[in-house]
């Protein structure tokens, strides 16, 4: 149940106000909103995130009121998440559920919400920030693509083989909260060799399993079970998002046989459903991708997640032991060396002491540094996203020389990175 906090309010002049919620009846005119702006379906949504999401906070509800009538005419929220980097865990806030009404476009409310949203992304001492958000307009508030995100693979369903003998042997059921302890250690199984992916835990995927219908997308979590009622694994399908296709949000990481199997039976659920296709939104190097990329899916691209790095000297140093580890295992072993990243802007000094990163220090804006990276594009750089060669391609204003290029490339290598979804 809600538990109000102590609430947030700003005047914004205009007889507009800023606030977050504080009171039930708040939750429920702001879900109204948000369907109103958006779709009904988040009208469920909304409410479920607040009332029911073990990592929601009253306060990181944001809206702007008209005070003389009462109406929200704009709102946003802040959704945390644990993100897991190699072996270190960053605390990630999600800017969701952005809308403001046609009539009061145009008028700057969107960047006050913003900005009340980084003071709290600043208190709350979060590592990074993301935004699914619609092309090119959230690059003014300080972010870029840095991560895969809705992978559309289509595969079409009189391209999947007749089922085989060998598919009697397995048995699909949906999960119950019985099924959690086994959840969590296939999830950790199937996402331990992505560079990046979301650490789900006890509470997230009961929500998922028990609150479908407060999910954005109405999120369905199936096992699969072989003839003798051992578990081979799980997936979950979307029946709402991009595409009219059956979507297929996440899976295990299953043996070839059962992924044929569940690929066979996913063609069955979506003849029964009416869907014209399979989409696949999975890491590229997923096994199930691979097989159904054997029977002729295709790919029609993918988006990516829009990301902020808040405070990145704070972040270098939170992600040390990974720096620390590539260092170990590179030609640069036992580093001892200061090294200056050059973000134009801002630049830090990454003191190196036999292979250790002692500090990392800003030293404002400087001329100096061997490397010199435009801030947006550090993201991706660091997240793995894009190598620093890709960057250079595109990007003139990165500048890396001597061997500071080996370096770079040593400290943020590419990585296969994808988030399956907590809500």
């Amino acid at each position: 149940m809600f538990t109000s906090v102590s609430d947030h309010a700003r005047p914004l002049g205009h007889d507009l106000i800023l606030k977050s919620i504080h009171s039930e009846q708040d939750i429920d005119r702001l879900a109204a909103f948000n369907a109103h702006i958006h779709d009904e379906r988040l009208l469920p949504m909304t409410q479920g995130l607040i009332r029911l999401h073990p990592n929601s906070r009253p306060e990181y509800w944001l809206f702007v009121e008209e005070v003389s009538t009462g109406r929200i005419i704009s709102s946003l929220c802040l959704i945390p998440w644990h993100w897991r980097y190699e072996e270190v865990v960053l605390h990630a806030g999600e800017m969701g559920i952005v809308g403001t009404l046609a009539e009061y476009r145009h008028r700057g409310l969107i960047r006050a919400l913003v900005a009340r949203f980084k003071e709290l992304l600043h208190e709350g001492q979060f590592d990074l920030s993301m935004i699914e958000g619609i092309p090119y307009f959230y690059r003014q508030f300080g972010y870029e693509y840095a991560l895969p995100l809705e992978a559309q693979w289509r595969l079409q369903l009189h391209c999947i083989p007749p089922a085989s003998e060998a598919d009697k042997s397995y048995r699909f059921r949906p999960a119950t909260e019985a099924d959690i302890p086994d959840l969590m250690r296939l999830y950790e199984e199937s996402t331990r060799d992505l560079g990046i992916a979301m650490v789900r835990t006890a509470p997230i995927w009961a929500y998922l399993v028990n609150h479908v219908s407060h999910t954005a997308n109405l999120h369905e979590t199936w096992m699969v079970e072989d003839a003798s009622g051992a578990l081979e694994g799980w997936f979950a399908t979307d029946q709402m998002g991009f595409g009219e296709g059956l979507i297929v949000a996440e899976s295990a990481q299953f043996k070839i046989e059962a992924a044929g199997a569940v690929l066979r039976e996913l063609k069955r659920m979506a003849l029964e459903r009416g869907k014209p296709d399979i989409r696949l939104n999975l890491p590229e190097d997923h096994l199930l991708l691979q097989l159904a990329r054997q029977w002729h899916a295709h790919d029609q691209g993918t988006y990516a997640w829009q990301i902020h790095l808040p405070d990145v000297g704070r972040l270098l140093t939170r992600i040390a032991p990974v720096l620390e580890r590539r260092i170990a295992h590179s030609p640069f072993a036992g580093l001892t060396q200061t090294f200056t990243l050059n973000l134009y802007r801002e630049a830090y000094n990454l003191h190196w002491q036999n292979g250790k990163l002692q500090q990392v220090e800003s030293i404002g804006f400087s001329e100096e540094g061997a490397v010199r990276i435009p801030p947006l594009l550090f993201a991706p750089l660091l997240l793995g996203y894009r190598s620093l060669d890709e960057l250079r391609h595109f990007a003139p204003d990165v500048s890396v020389w001597g061997e500071a290029k080996l370096l770079v490339k040593t400290l943020f290598p590419q990585m296969t990175s994808f988030l399956y979804t907590q809500y």
